[in-house]
């Protein structure tokens, strides 16, 4: 009999931001799957008897590849088990979830999405900003730094006005997002905001302009860079504590409903 595959969100970091439904299924796992940048906190929540795997995939870092995921996730699950897939952010932006529903699909396996906390939001939340504010933007935009392909900066021509760009993992080419932002039409004076490891303790806030990117030094990694005039006000106080709890600290507090069992 085969089990179910759960492509679960773990969130940007700080345990209370995984989602309920996140919280129960990863409890219930047989086997998990996860990601490099899942929080030690969130793996603890896993049953004592789940198999735990680091699958993660990290530039410059020797992993597995992605036909190697897609085979355990399938053994596993043709075992008989409930497997969960975690993954940072949210399952569906700039992660691998389209390639293993595919397999999956193919294999003929049940699956399900649970969605999570991207890092644009964590970041955001956390410089107290609004992504879109209409008073400065109506549009929000999505990139990805990691290969980030030249026709996707060709598009922003003429759509820079008006917009809140976010981009994650820029990595060591800050400066050349920057360059290709001006020549799209952004003013050089464009506030920026990058916030590195959103929502946990180690989390940093920098103010920059869109010409001041060109010098900007790399940041630890993960990084979210917010590009745009709602970024003007932004907080860079970053020694702010965070009072992070774990979840299952917080339930020790508090009347917890009981959930209904997996399907």
């Amino acid at each position: 009999m085969s089990g179910k595959v759960y492509l679960v969100g773990a969130g940007p970091g700080d345990p209370e931001l995984l989602t309920l439904k996140g919280w129960r299924i990863l409890r219930s796992a047989d086997v998990v799957l996860h990601d490099d940048l899942v929080s030690p906190e969130i793996l603890s929540l896993a049953a004592e008897s789940a198999e735990v795997l680091n699958v993660g995939k990290r530039c410059g870092r020797k992993s597995l590849t992605q036909d190697d995921i897609n085979a355990r996730m399938l053994r596993a699950a043709g075992e008989g088990n409930t497997v969960v897939r975690l993954k940072g952010g949210d399952p569906l932006i700039f992660g691998r979830a389209g390639e293993e529903m595919e397999a999956l699909r193919a294999a003929g396996v049940e699956f399900e999405v649970v969605p999570g906390v991207t890092a644009a939001l964590a970041a955001a939340a956390s410089a107290e900003i609004p992504l879109t504010d209409r008073r400065l933007a109506s549009r929000l935009v999505f990139l990805t730094g990691h290969r980030c392909r030249e026709d996707a900066w060709e598009a922003l021509h003429g759509w820079t006005r008006g917009s809140t760009i976010v981009l994650y993992m820029p990595g060591d080419r800050v400066s050349d997002f920057a360059r290709e932002l001006r020549v799209a039409g952004m003013p050089p004076k464009t506030p920026c905001i990058a916030v590195s490891e959103a929502s946990t303790p180690r989390e940093q806030i920098h103010r920059a302009t869109l010409e001041e990117l060109q010098r900007a030094p790399r940041w630890p990694s993960p990084t979210v860079l917010i590009i745009g005039h709602v970024a003007s006000a932004a907080r860079t106080n970053t020694s702010r504590r965070r009072e992070n709890r774990s979840i299952l600290e917080l339930a020790g507090d508090a009347q917890v409903t009981q959930l209904p069992a997996l399907r």
